[in-house]
């Protein structure tokens, strides 16, 4: 069995917000395809697998079904329309926006979206979250307005009211596509500029004589058109829709109805049947609001289209009435059994009448071969973008074949194979096709009955006089039966509970055929290198193709091969794969193995690509720390853990210092369902799970009251220390950043980043390719939240300087003296070097390296020890004073460093220079956290935003909810046209588990937050308060009746991670009494 042309395939996958109706529109089209029977359609959810995704029912993971329609091709007037199969591959994913890598993974496959909008909730924040994604992997969406049902029994609306409502749906989501093509081309326009200026100064220089330089015409700006991206229902990429009764259309379905009956053209009808288009009961004859004269028309759309919809919710649901039915049914020549006519199950017959009338798969279906692209058409566009990311033109030429073959999705025996898997997923391996208890043919269950009956026979016969019917003895005969069972499905027991891990693939060229080997190119594989790179050799490995499957929901059918432009599963990958990779071979028949058993690389030379990158998600924030019930089972926990990591791009499982095996999750509800499966799939095994662990940071502010300085005749946070009998003097002063500066770097982080992985590379190439292969997909598992920087890594310096010399000041030429950010080298704290003479200036150190030269240091001894003074910075601000968590905001200033040259010679000839060096970083490192104490201490919380959508009877509850949980509401608007409110808060995520599940009890399920993490924000309490003033104390009395929330939060951490806590184990003495007799 082998899939389909590519020019009869679309890959489309359905997004949009939680609950929204994506895997109910999904029942629709399997039920076309008799999956499953058509009044289940809607209730069964049958893409939603697992059995948590339907206890919840919210999709969890996303799945791959491939469906066969067929549609009558348009032709030329005159000749009859010829039925054409189309293959539509459709990825159904999840809207929880814990699951938002799966919907990254699935737009990487597909060539078009089908965008789902509730009509009452509108655009929400996943819709926009996920209508980014589509945009940027240049998909071509639909929009489908669903829940239509609600407007009319749950809203009331009348028709033309419903007509606003929708008309301001659309306009909304096009205004966020809007927003889109503005920053794109805002970018273009600044590249545009600059590559301008390079252009022109180029031409100065080569034509140094001349004193201006013109450019040429053709260097003109060019203007893009923006027509394309909007959703316009007159263009057909607009369906209405309601999922749970079956029925959706577009504006063409009626074009064509009433065509006829009018006398217009239906192209002409199509294009204003939306809008402000009325029909004149006079003239017969289609106007313009302009020519209305007062008159009161209903538009077009609401006349001929609302208004016969309407009719029908009120003839069969509303205000029953079987004669009105009757007379609908015979008007639209439907064809409803009498019996199901008298059911007094209104929606059961509301959904047989609408599936006739106004069928959702085939108006879907329709809607997908019209807009989405065929592989061949949408390759052209996409393929470019996933080769090189950085280019900006929307069609590029191709270079050499293997491009060609990709931009044409060429699926000839000689092309190039190219597919790319975007995750792994793991399946049960007794469900994989081959493994399944095939199913007994009559003969087999004839003798098995037989042999049944004849045992049964046996056992019932008198022992005396055995019976002729009895004729094979009862042990036998069981053992007949016992032994047929075992032939059905050789399979071991150990086996069956197996996982085994398939790649989640689309293949763009060529043909990929089971038994073949191929090459996977791993994400970190340099293009530029080429394969017989020794760089590369461990970013490119041969495997396998041990199967191939078509996903059919829950379900897998094996296939021989697979054609370009199809979406399949791949076994073979499992240990060779860890989450993404590009499949490359030479051509159908895969890389030929030389000696040795390694794969020929030279031959494969020219059809190895990466297309896969490196894909950073949203930070998991959510860390949970894992141990097994009985400490035997630790190595099945470690293989669970492993397994687990492959098979959900968006956890990160790594063991940490203190030998805890830690799994970071995106929430609270993602964090559950990598528990259930550990425990369930993955490990079998019983787990213990710490309290989520939630990271924080450390700052310091000016207070208002704070206590005198630590040293005294000096500026506050100026502390002194000396290491071994004064052998080393040094002077450090901590200060908080100003606030312009602070919020600069935590915008630029990524350029941080950056620059001390430049900084590595030139300093040490092997260092690098040791970072490599230890970094491979992992990523900052402080939680940091990184985002996209607001300037250009070349002017960061500068841009620097000019934020200092806004803070005036002794900020005012700092810039040139910083030595070091931190922690690791890349956060928000700053060291400077104020010391007299020649700064160590990290500026500069960059710029020697760029430059190639040697980086100059002063003599060995004060460089050593400089760099210790590093060190111990680094560490102060990696685990800050108050609960070892890192630290964010500060600056340290080195006023003064003191040497003993012949004490501490004297010490190395002794051999004691570890411990001098180690009593340095110590002495730094107290220093700088005592310096922080110095000022008044502050935690920084982790932050969620929180969009709640809640009516106004139970807005109340959920304010309430917020408040307890230590939340404040940023914003809250209205809904036009509806009773519906979207509630804006900021929630700290260390209060926010149990969260969504108190919110749902409290509003009885009426509303459901959605948590995004934004970053972190001070909590301004200082650990330490205690009241001291007289008001204070006759407040809150000595014993500070309030809990200080902020100590109650450092407290916490400190007793998790073992660290003394200053806790009065006797509260309250005098109020104790001695116990009645």
């Amino acid at each position: 069995m082998a899939t389909a042309e590519a020019v009869d395939v679309r890959n489309v996958t359905t997004i949009g917000h939680v609950d929204h109706g994506k895997t109910t529109m999904m029942d629709a089209l399997l039920a076309a395809n008799n999956i499953i029977s058509s009044r289940m359609a809607g209730k069964i959810r049958y893409l939603d697998s697992r059995e948590d995704e339907q206890e919840r029912g919210i999709t969890m993971e996303s799945s791959a079904v491939s469906l066969r329609f067929k549609v009558m091709e348009r032709t030329p007037e005159g000749v009859d329309p010829r039925p054409k199969t189309y293959v539509v591959n459709m990825i159904d994913t999840p809207g929880h926006v814990d699951f938002s890598s799966e919907v990254s993974t699935a737009s990487r496959l597909c060539d078009g979206a089908l965008v789902l909008v509730d009509v009452v909730e509108g655009v929400c924040t996943q819709t926009i979250t996920v209508l980014r994604q589509a945009w940027q992997d240049r998909l071509r969406p639909i929009l489908v307005i669903n829940k239509f049902d609600r407007l009319i029994t749950e809203l009331r609306l009348s028709p033309i009211e419903a007509y606003h409502h929708l008309a301001q749906l659309i306009e909304q989501v096009n205004a966020v596509m809007g927003s889109f093509f503005a920053s794109e081309r805002m970018e273009d326009d600044l590249r545009w500029r600059e590559e301008r200026e390079k252009r022109l100064a180029a031409k100065k220089e080569s034509y140094a004589e001349q004193i201006d330089a013109t450019v040429n015409e053709e260097d003109e700006y060019q203007e893009k058109d923006d027509e394309d991206i909007y959703f316009a229902p007159e263009r057909g990429n607009v369906v209405f829709a309601s999922a749970v009764d079956g029925w959706g259309f577009r504006i063409g379905k009626f074009a064509h109805l009433y065509a006829v009956k009018l006398g217009i053209k239906e192209a002409n009808l199509r294009t204003v049947l939306w809008g402000d288009f009325y029909l004149d009961p006079k003239t017969k004859r289609v106007i313009s609001y302009k020519h209305l004269r007062g008159r009161s028309l209903k538009p077009l759309f609401v006349q001929f289209v609302l208004d016969n919809i309407w009719a029908v919710y009120d003839a069969v649901v509303t205000n029953p009435n079987p004669d009105k039915v009757t007379k609908i049914i015979s008007t639209l020549g439907l064809k409803i059994p009498e019996r199901e006519q008298k059911s007094k199950d209104t929606r059961q017959l509301l959904s047989l009448l609408f599936s006739q009338w106004l069928p959702l798969s085939t108006c879907i279906i329709q809607t997908i071969v019209d807009i989405v692209p065929p592989p061949s058409a949408a390759q052209r566009v996409r393929i470019p973008k996933m080769l090189y990311p950085d280019i900006y033109e929307s069609i590029i030429e191709p270079t050499n074949k293997v491009e060609e073959d990709l931009y044409s999705c060429n699926d000839a025996p000689d092309a190039s194979v190219v597919a790319l898997v975007s995750k792994m997923f793991a399946v049960r391996t007794k469900e994989l096709p081959g493994r399944k208890k095939k199913a007994l043919t009559p003969e087999e269950m004839r003798s098995r009955a037989k042999a049944a009956r004849e045992a049964r026979a046996a056992a019932q016969a008198p022992e005396t006089a055995p019976s002729e019917a009895s004729s094979v003895p009862l042990e036998e005969s069981l053992q007949n039966v016992d032994l047929n069972d075992k032939q059905e499905g050789p399979v071991d027991v150990e086996e069956e509970d197996e996982e085994t891990l398939l790649g989640f693939a689309r293949i763009y060229s060529g043909t990929i055929r089971s038994g073949t080997t191929i090459l996977c190119v791993l994400p970190k594989y340099n293009v530029a290198l080429g394969p017989m790179h020794p760089r590369n050799a461990q970013h490119i490995v041969a495997a396998p193709v041990e199967e191939l499957y078509t996903m059919m929901g829950r379900e897998l059918v094996a296939v021989e091969s697979v054609r370009a432009g199809n979406v399949f599963a791949v076994r073979g990958l499992e240990g060779k794969v860890w989450r993404s990779a590009t499949i490359c071979a030479p051509a159908a028949q895969g890389v030929g193995i030389g000696e040795g058993g390694a794969p020929d690389l030279e031959g494969a030379q020219n059809s190895v690509l990466n297309m896969a990158g490196v894909i950073r998600y949203a930070a998991p924030i959510v860390r949970v720390a894992l141990e097994p019930e009985h400490p035997a089972d630790m190595p099945k926990l470690i293989r669970g853990l492993k397994l687990l990591s492959q098979s959900d791009p968006c956890v990160e499982t790594f063991q940490q210092k203190t030998g805890e095996h830690v799994i970071l999750t995106a929430g609270e509800l993602h964090g559950e369902r990598c528990i259930r499966d550990l425990k369930e799939r993955f490990a079998k095994i019983e787990i213990h799970a710490s309290e989520p662990i939630v990271p924080f940071r450390e700052t310091a502010v000016k207070g208002i009251d704070m206590p005198p300085p630590k040293t005294a005749n000096a500026k506050r946070g100026t502390m002194h220390g000396a290491v071994a009998h004064d052998l080393l003097k040094f002077t450090i002063r901590a200060a908080p950043l100003p606030p312009a500066v602070h919020e600069f770097l935590l915008d630029n982080l990524a350029i941080l980043r950056r620059m001390q992985q430049e900084r590595k590379e030139g300093e040490e190439e092997r260092a690098r390719e040791e970072e490599d292969a230890q970094d491979d997909d992992s990523y900052d598992v402080q939680g940091d939240y990184i985002k996209k920087p607001t300037i250009k890594a070349e002017h960061f310096w500068q841009e620097l300087e000019e934020r200092f010399k806004k803070a005036g000041g002794e900020w005012t030429d700092v810039a040139d003296k910083v030595w070091a950010f931190g922690p690791q080298r890349m956060g928000s704290c700053v060291l400077i070097d104020v010391r007299g003479g020649k700064p160590n200036s990290l500026q500069q150190r960059f710029a020697q390296i760029k430059a190639g030269e040697a980086v100059k240091d002063q003599d060995s001894l004060t460089g050593a020890f400089d760099n210790h003074l590093e060190t111990g910075f680094q560490l102060a601000t990696f685990q800050g004073p108050l609960c070892a968590e890192p630290v964010e905001g500060m600056a340290y200033f080195v006023e003064d460093v003191t040497l003993d040259r012949s004490g501490i010679e004297e010490e190395q000839a002794s051999n004691r220079t570890a411990h001098l060096t180690g009593s340095f970083i110590s002495a730094v490192r107290d220093a700088c956290r005592n310096g922080l104490l110095d000022w008044s201490p502050r935690l920084m919380l982790a932050m969620y935003t929180c969009d709640i959508q809640a009516s106004t009877d139970v807005l109340g509850k959920v304010y309430g909810v917020v408040a307890k949980r230590r939340g404040r509401i940023v914003a809250e608007e209205m809904k036009e046209g509806t009773e519906f409110f979207t509630v804006r808060s900021k929630l700290p995520v260390v209060e926010s588990f149990g969260f969504a599940d108190d919110i749902r009890k409290r509003t009885s399920g009426a509303a459901s937050p959605q948590l995004i993490f934004s970053g972190y924000e001070m909590l301004d309490l200082d650990p330490f308060w205690v009241p001291t003033t007289e008001e204070e104390l006759e407040d809150l009395g000595e014993k500070a009746d309030r809990v200080n929330i902020a100590k109650a939060y450092m407290d916490r951490v400190r007793e998790r991670k073992g660290l003394f806590v200053d806790r009065k184990i006797v509260e309250f003495a005098e109020k104790q009494r001695t116990l009645k007799r």
